[in-house]
């Protein structure tokens, strides 16, 4: 098995916009989360957004992103159509 991670991540909250910025010890939330997924080396890391701003916080960090069309209403939406996961495993996490 090869695994992969996808990461879905959005800005639009209704309960807390712009959680995935949100800094957490001077590091935005996505980051935080794509580098304890990539520090669990199961497979490479993949962030998938319809925020360039969510991308821009994974620079110099070597996770990949994708950027998807932000109308999308899932995270599922988000990262299948533009990932091209054939037959690997994907993990997502929320």
């Amino acid at each position: 098995m090869n695994p992969i991670i996808v990461i879905p991540s959005r800005l639009a909250s209704t309960r807390l916009p712009n959680k995935p910025l949100a800094e957490i010890d001077g590091k935005p939330m996505i980051l935080h989360v794509a580098l304890r997924a990539k520090a669990a080396q199961l497979g490479p890391v993949l962030v998938a957004s319809g925020d360039s701003a969510i991308l821009d916080a994974l620079s110099g960090h070597d996770i990949k992103g994708v950027l998807t069309d932000p109308a999308l209403p899932s995270g599922s939406d988000r990262f299948m159509p533009r990932c091209r996961i054939s037959i690997r495993t994907a993990i997502m996490m929320w």
